[in-house]
């Protein structure tokens, strides 16, 4: 098998992992009514900030209409609060309840748990080889597709 292929199957693997291990850990814990897409969305608005629907939705690369229908269904679960600017009326901006907090902060250490792990098999130069090989992965993909 070639290196391109070898590659290939690797990252694709990754990425179906991740996601995989991602979806379990959040189906079994305290926040099993959330779907990996509000979880994002959740991610995405962050602690102690209100963020505009429109900044949440470019964040995300996603249209306003289907941020509008997730954040629909996390108000309804308790997870986010929805409220128009004082200073322009046409603004809407989104904030975490306690709630979508607790659940940030959940998802954030899931992630760190990950890192953490999977640094484990590693030494400190395998550590720093690997963060250098990602960096130029990451700095490829945000080049070529304008992320």
């Amino acid at each position: 098998m070639s290196n391109h292929d070898t590659l290939n199957e690797i990252l694709v693997r990754l990425f179906a992992d991740v996601l995989d291990i991602e979806e379990k850990c959040l189906k079994v814990g305290d926040f099993s009514d959330l779907s990996i897409s509000e979880m994002h969305v959740i991610d995405n608005i962050g602690m102690g900030r209100e963020r505009t629907m429109s900044d949440t939705a470019k964040d995300l690369r996603i249209t306003s209409g289907t941020l509008t229908t997730a954040v629909d269904n996390l108000i309804k679960k308790g997870y986010v609060v929805r409220e128009r600017s004082i200073e322009d009326r046409r603004v809407v901006k989104i904030k975490l309840t306690d709630k979508g907090i607790a659940a940030y902060k959940s998802h954030e250490n899931f992630h760190k748990d990950l890192v953490i792990s999977a640094l484990q098999q590693l030494d400190s130069k395998e550590e720093e080889l690997l963060i250098k090989v990602l960096s130029n992965i990451d700095i490829f993909f945000h080049n070529k597709y304008k992320f």
